[in-house]
């Protein structure tokens, strides 16, 4: 299906250089030089990258794109629907659960008819959690009217990038289109990558800015109405333009792979056929598999079987009648997906073939499908010739005998299943009695009784040793020293993070008391309904041969960013006031997925979202307070907490125990080092937290009934040091100590220095 010229039609006229780079690279090096107005992001492996390297060049000057952190993808995704009613270039990129948050927000954009460019940077969608890659977040995009091309090397990603923006700004197009590839293979594999040399050939190409003629939201002189609500016949109408302008983009993207042919020399037409001229048996795959299967096809040709692949370069819209075209003199074909339809019988391009073969009248080619290469497993060139050998025992005998089955799983065996390493907790262990807490009568407050730290430390460790945090981590050191302030058995809900991924590596756990995790964003709400199952099935007496004790206490473990994308859910279960407690670990950014900033980032500081250059020095807005959102909900009980001050924080993981299990939700948030990504030395963080506390910049206090009371004054005790002192012990804020970072540097320091005197006011105060 190559492109046909006549010899007069100069191929490959635009300058261009080589570049050795990922995908994801390519991916912002096409969005660079687009220079697109907007992209709205959110951290997720393994598209992450995309809006790194982008804020890298943007540090340096080398484009204009306003780069916008949101709260989580659901946030992104609005971010950039809201952009592109603007009328300007939009661009986003994201994986798996990210694009699952952000799915409800896609046929809206794509319904309304504004475009934008979005990566997917393909992942298996959870649970169980697995961040590596496969074609389940693809599927799930396939019915939310976005054309969508795909990219089986780097090369392609870079191609594709600038394709799309022409392809979605068509008039007779006008939809938002998705580039996927393949995350951790194409995503992070270096090829040599031939691009544009000039920016100007480029903005040529897709041209200068959006095109003129098209209503958009700024637009003063003609006032528009953007997505109204509307009852048939005007919604089936508007579908209908919908779906013609989907198929419409595959005629459009046939004029624009041509004219991008003769620019670059390179074609993308919508199949790429390989050997397919006389074969009679084939396999069909997506994206980086693609190109492995061609060697396999070289392999069996030399055995003399006529074998051939196929692979498309866009699946929405679906090219049917090009595959059926291409099938028609093959006797069978094996469909590899990389996802399930579960319950279809099938994956989504199984089925999809199947369609078109009927549609366009083939039923003698023989079709198996195969489920391949989840969570990432790799694809292998002997994978390869079993989904050939699956096709060629079709054609021989003219029988599927198995239409739909798995490739690669193994089947368990009980002699290996997991056995239990750690006896359960013993209850006395847990509760022993040498902490008190008791209400004070005259003052609505707790009294809290502990004894010696040393006598604490009989109490068995609620996190088993052997998990795979980094030299030097605060979480675990933070939460145990937590814990020994909670007497008896716990349930513990992890978010997504870094305490959750080294501590559950299946088949192992290094948790001793009951887990469950749940994402980012929705923690809160799932340990809310754990919470009310146990109280109500308690209640009915469901339990009751289990002789459960009265005082479970459920606690979620939050950090790495989780009160950003999950702070929607702890509002509601606060407001709910759920018996549980919130405890979040602030290690100042989404450590887990590399070290982007989040809203716990201060000002400044240095994160790879963030970065410091000759144009951008770090984080550009001041951080959030957390603990004072959660306050302004009136939960019983909010407190702050360091591990450099041990007794601080178990007589407040006390109090927080008694709250969670005789009024309601309570919420607390320490300070824990994360040497790095703060670049620092990893033996330093007990003394860097304790620097951040006499700085003022994390000062400890409690919020007890709506009552603030500051349980450590550095000022009282003569130990409040300049901030700068805290700056300099870690490498990430180093710079803000140059004199060209002085501005920020001063604003920094009297944000703090607000903050800690609305404190102090609020502790002399208890109506503020």
């Amino acid at each position: 299906m190559a492109i046909e010229y006549d010899k007069e039609v100069k191929i490959g006229t635009v300058e261009q250089r080589m570049v050795y780079e990922s995908g994801n690279e390519m991916a912002a090096y096409a969005a660079h030089q687009i220079n697109y107005h907007i992209m709205g992001y959110y951290p997720i492996s393994p598209s992450t990258e995309v809006a790194q390297f982008l804020d890298l060049m943007k540090a340096n000057g080398q484009h204009d794109i306003k780069l916008i952190p949101a709260d989580g993808e659901h946030g992104s995704a609005g971010i950039c629907y809201g952009a592109s009613t603007a009328g300007g270039r939009v661009f986003n990129a994201t994986s798996a659960n990210g694009y699952m948050y952000m799915l409800e927000q896609m046929p809206v954009q794509s319904g309304t008819r504004f475009p934008m460019v979005m990566n997917l940077v393909c992942r298996s969608v959870s649970g169980p959690l697995n961040i590596h890659g496969d074609h389940s977040d693809l599927y799930f995009s396939l019915n939310t009217g976005w054309p969508t091309l795909l990219c089986r090397d780097p090369q392609a990603v870079y191609d594709m990038n600038i394709m799309a923006l022409k392809l979605a700004e068509d008039p007779e197009v006008r939809l938002p289109v998705l580039v996927a590839f393949d995350g951790y293979f194409t995503s992070h594999q270096k090829r040599r990558v031939q691009t544009f040399a000039n920016r100007e050939d480029v903005a040529s190409f897709v041209g200068e800015k959006p095109m003129d003629g098209f209503a958009d939201t700024l637009d003063r002189n003609h006032p528009i109405t953007v997505g109204p609500y509307m009852n048939e016949p005007d919604y089936i109408n508007n579908c209908y333009q919908q779906s013609m302008a989907m198929y419409k983009a595959g005629e459009v993207f046939e004029r624009i792979r041509k004219e991008y042919y003769a620019l670059t020399g390179r074609d993308y037409p919508m199949l790429d056929l390989y050997r397919m001229d006389d074969a009679e048996v084939a396999v069909f795959l997506l994206n980086s598999s693609a190109e492995i299967i061609k060697d396999v096809v070289d392999e069996l040709r030399e055995r003399g079987i006529k074998a051939g692949s196929i692979s498309p370069n866009i699946i929405r819209p679906f090219p049917a009648k090009e595959i059926a075209e291409a099938l028609k003199h093959v006797k069978a074909i094996t469909v590899g997906d990389r996802a399930d339809a579960y319950g279809g019988h099938g994956g989504n391009m199984l089925l999809e073939i199947k369609s078109a073969l009927l549609t366009y009248n083939n039923r003698d080619t023989l079709v198996v499908g195969r489920i391949y290469g989840l969570g990432g497993k790799d694809f292998y060139a002997e994978d390869g010739h079993a989904l050939f050998e699956a096709a060629i025992a079709a054609a021989n005998t003219g029988v599927v005998e198995k239409p739909f089955d798995y490739h690669g799983h193994t089947p368990g065996e009980a002699s290996k299943a997991p056995q239990r390493v750690l006896e359960p907790m013993k209850y006395e262990d847990l509760n022993t009695g040498l902490i008190t807490v008791t209400p004070d009568e005259t003052n609505g407050k707790l009294n809290v009784r502990i004894p010696p730290l040393r006598n604490l430390t009989r109490k068995p460790k609620r996190i088993a040793p052997g998990h795979g945090a980094c030299p030097g981590c605060g979480i675990f050191s933070g939460l145990e020293l937590f814990f020994k302030g909670i007497e008896g058995d716990i349930v513990t809900l992890f978010h997504t993070g870094c305490a959750m991924v080294v501590t559950t590596g299946y088949p192992y756990s290094a948790h001793k008391a009951t887990y469950i995790h749940n994402l980012f964003q929705n923690g809160a709400a799932t340990l809310s309904g754990v919470v009310e199952m146990f109280w109500e099935r308690k209640r009915r007496g469901e339990l009751d041969h289990l002789n459960l004790p009265d005082d479970f206490t459920f606690v979620m473990v939050t950090g790495d960013g989780g009160m950003d994308i999950g702070m929607g859910p702890a509002i509601g279960a606060a407001l709910r006031n759920h018996k549980m407690i919130i405890l979040e670990y602030d290690n100042e950014g989404y450590m887990n997925t590399g070290a982007q900033q989040s809203y716990s980032t201060p000002l400044g500081h240095r994160t790879s979202t963030s970065n410091v250059g000759s144009v951008q020095k770090g984080k550009l807005f001041h951080h959030k307070d957390t603990a004072q959102i959660m306050a302004a909900t009136h939960i019983p009980y909010v407190f702050t907490g360091s591990e450099s001050f041990p007794q601080d924080l178990v007589k407040k993981a006390a109090k927080a125990q008694w709250y969670a299990q005789h009024e309601g939700l309570v919420y607390g948030k320490i300070l824990i080092a994360c040497p790095l990504n703060w670049l620092s030395d990893d033996k330093l963080g007990t003394d860097i937290v304790n620097s951040a506390v006499d700085s003022c910049f994390f000062p400890l206090y409690e919020v007890e009934r709506g009552i603030t009371n500051i349980t450590y004054n550095p000022e009282d005790k003569n130990k409040k040091v300049p901030l700068l002192e805290w700056l300099n012990k870690m490498g990430k804020t180093r710079h803000m100590g140059k004199s060209e970072n002085a501005a920020a540097l001063l604003s920094f320091e009297q944000e703090v220095e607000r903050r800690w005197n609305a404190l102090k006011a609020k502790h002399e105060n208890p109506y503020l």
